[in-house]
């Protein structure tokens, strides 16, 4: 798996969920990190409900280096926006939208994963899945941050020929 890949089928998601409607000229998806969408989004070219993609961290685990697993570990968030922040009642009905949709995500990426047909989500891990409702002062943004891991086998045989040999 390649990030960029897991940036493809995120974008795709955005683009084929009636609610998100992701386009080249309606734009919905988003590569940010959580600090830059807590710190207030200073960009005009947004439209909500946005689904943002953050980048990912990685880990590794062995079996006694017989079976490497690399374990990767990133985010998506999915952001609406309020005109009032504290207007409470308004933000617990945009948390629940995103609830919606973020159900709906993973409905899909389940039906990807079991298909074998995306290998980006072959091995995704959905007893790592966890939600958390989030909220932005600055920019009026509420949404939810749903973090994620997919774990899957990695190759660290030995390859001789990507290293120069000093005799």
């Amino acid at each position: 798996m390649k990030f960029t890949d897991l940036i493809s089928y995120f974008e795709s998601l955005a683009t084929e969920h009636v609610s998100i409607g992701h386009t080249p000229m309606e734009k919905h998806f988003f590569r940010f990190e959580v600090d830059e969408v807590l710190g207030g989004l200073n960009r005009t070219d947004v439209n909500f409900p946005m689904l943002i993609l953050e980048g990912y961290g990685f880990n590794f685990t062995d079996n006694r280096s017989d079976n490497v697993i690399k374990n990767r570990t990133g985010a998506f968030i999915l952001l609406g926006r309020v005109i009032d922040h504290t207007d409470y009642s308004r933000v617990h009905e945009i948390w629940d939208e995103l609830e919606v949709i973020g159900d709906d995500i993973l409905s899909r990426i389940r039906l990807d994963k079991q298909s074998r047909l995306v290998p980006v989500v072959k091995e995704f891990n959905f007893e790592q899945v966890q939600g958390s409702l989030i909220m932005n002062e600055i920019g009026n943004h509420a949404g939810i941050r749903y973090t994620f891991t997919i774990s899957s086998p990695q190759d660290l045989e030995f390859n001789p020929e990507k290293w120069i040999t000093i005799e």
